[in-house]
């Protein structure tokens, strides 16, 4: 699904102070180079952004305590590593015993490396000199900007709540306060209303990991008494040699500190539920990955065979014979298509091609997606003719991308039939905690349901929206039941419209009710220039 992108992903290595190296996959790796192994992590990562990549290492020895390197693309073109010199030369530059990375996809400041994580606060204080990185969004971003832009002497340099994140940061250590690190998250959380897993590096060699009180956010780490590390997604770490038993997930509202002689665990923020996004075990993750000891594949393998279970009791279903085949859209619904298959009882063939090589996919327009579908995606004919095709969708945000594969699948692959599976409940709210879903009005579930629940009839018209044969969604009882965790202890707010944060529901029913006619793609809380809708700008004033 080329419509849908994650804001980033995060990562960072600790080498502790010890003499001996660290074995990585069996190589052995110095103490002070640990940093060296944050290409390799964000590559494993990638999947979680491909705009901008970088990173930032501590060097004790060196005068500029803290090198960062970032750069758009990426992470083999940001750091060069299809050229050995070039490479070297970076990470020459960014060696040390720590470090952070980055990777990044966002809709602001798309081609502008400012925007590019992590950011760097110099100071001239070594313990207010940080670098820090963040994977989430604060649904409280016009409120935090204006609050700060509230003072004329204050300003904002970019459209980014990455930049308020430090702004708010950096406060916690201001005139003579010396918070510890916990302290100063705890005291800038109480300001954050969203969600945000952090890595955080100071020029003293004091690294913070932190994920937010609703544990939104996938967040993991492992220690070997040698070298800790953290990441988004634990296949990072395994892909670092880390055993599955080595990798733990940090709760909610904890916060781990990292120095030379090892590393805490503490609260730094009361976590009373859990909202884990549900949408990184159906289409975000790697399925290589485990999130809070909930396997992506086993996850998406369960949300097939719910598929195949709606498709046995329901009498308005396909009949099962030998010309039904299950097809996927590459790549994330082939764990659910080969579920639905094997339940069935019928073949699951790769009838669509996918090009890994036609480059990223965040070309802006309905006219510039539908060409990149078209590059992207190629139908087999020899698969698809004559034939009736199951075609599994992890999900439905605004159905260009389906539609124009619906038409070329019955048109280039002479499919006889195209029935639409998706593995996902319909998508009716946009989320405002990190994930790239602009406005009710341009997804695709709302222009039917208005507020409805999906029936046969609703159904059957949005299949004819999209030259299909047939529709099918999942209940939303079906997602708890394939991740293997309680509805309430997940968001669930694109499927629902229930949020968890009270700006976030606050932004959807401003959403609801608004009239305003700006461009495609121009998210709700987005304030460049006069852009944003008027009534939101009014009810988003400082809270006293």
């Amino acid at each position: 699904m080329s419509e849908l992108h994650h804001e980033c992903g995060i990562v960072a290595v600790y080498h502790y102070n010890t003499a001996s190296p660290s074995q990585i996959l069996g190589e052995e790796l110095p103490p002070g180079e640990a940093s060296r192994l944050i290409p390799r992590m964000l590559l494993d990562i990638q999947n979680r952004g491909q705009l901008a990549a970088g990173m930032t290492a501590y060097r004790p020895t060196q005068t500029n305590l803290l090198a960062t390197h970032k750069d758009l693309g990426p992470v083999s073109e940001a750091f060069r590593m299809s050229h050995q010199a070039k490479y070297d030369a970076i990470m020459s530059s960014v060696v040390g015993p720590a470090a952070i990375g980055h990777v990044r996809y966002a809709t602001c400041g798309k081609d502008d490396i400012n925007y590019a994580q992590p950011f760097v606060r110099p100071h001239l204080e070594k313990r207010k000199w940080f670098s820090f990185a963040f994977n989430g969004q604060l649904a409280n971003y016009i409120d935090l900007r204006q609050e700060v832009l509230s003072t004329a002497e204050h300003h904002l340099a970019l459209e980014s709540d990455t930049e308020l994140v430090m702004h708010y940061l950096s406060r916690q250590f201001s005139g003579d306060r010396r918070p510890t690190l916990v302290e100063a998250m705890a005291g800038a959380a109480q300001r954050f209303d969203g969600a945000y897993s952090i890595v955080f590096l100071n020029a003293n060699g004091e690294m913070l990991v932190a994920r937010d009180p609703l544990g939104m956010k996938p967040l993991c780490y492992a220690d070997d008494g040698k070298l800790f590390a953290a990441a988004s997604e634990s296949v990072a770490l395994l892909n670092l040699g880390f055993s599955k038993d080595d990798i733990r997930f940090l709760g909610a509202g904890e916060a781990i500190v990292v120095t030379e002689k090892g590393k805490t665990i503490e609260r730094f923020a009361p976590a009373a539920r859990t909202a884990h996004c549900f949408f990184e075990w159906i289409y975000f993750a790697n399925v290589a990955s485990s999130l809070d000891n909930r396997s992506v594949y086993q996850s998406r393998y369960a949300l097939g065979l719910e598929l195949a279970r709606l498709e046995l009791e329901r009498p308005d279903s396909v009949p099962i014979d030998e010309d039904v085949i299950v097809c996927p859209v590459p790549d994330t619904s082939k764990a659910a298509a080969d579920a639905m298959a094997f339940k069935l009882g019928v073949p699951c063939r790769e009838g669509l091609m996918r090009n890994r090589y036609s480059g990223r996919t965040f070309i802006e327009g309905p006219e510039g997606r539908i060409k990149k579908v078209k590059s992207k995606y190629t139908p087999l004919r020899e698969v698809l003719e004559d034939k009736v095709v199951l075609l599994v969708e992890d999900s439905i945000v605004r159905s260009t991308t389906l539609s124009v594969l619906v038409d070329r699948i019955k048109e280039i692959g002479r499919a006889r039939e195209v029935h639409v599976r998706v593995a996902c409940p319909p998508i009716v709210a946009p989320c405002y905690y990190g994930i790239d879903m602009s406005r009710i009005r341009e997804l695709f579930a709302p222009r039917f349901m208005e507020g409805n629940q999906m029936t046969p009839e609703i159904e059957a018209e949005m299949a004819r929206k999209l030259s299909a044969d047939s529709l099918r969604y999942l209940p939303v009882e079906s997602i708890a039941r394939a991740i293997g965790l309680p509805g309430h202890s997940l968001c669930q707010a694109c499927i629902t419209g229930r949020y968890p944060t009270s700006c976030g529901q606050e932004l959807y029913e401003l959403d609801l009710g608004a009239k305003d006619e700006s461009p495609e793609g121009k998210r709700l809380f987005d304030v460049e220039e006069t852009e944003a809708p008027r009534e939101l700008l009014e009810a988003s004033a400082p809270r006293t």
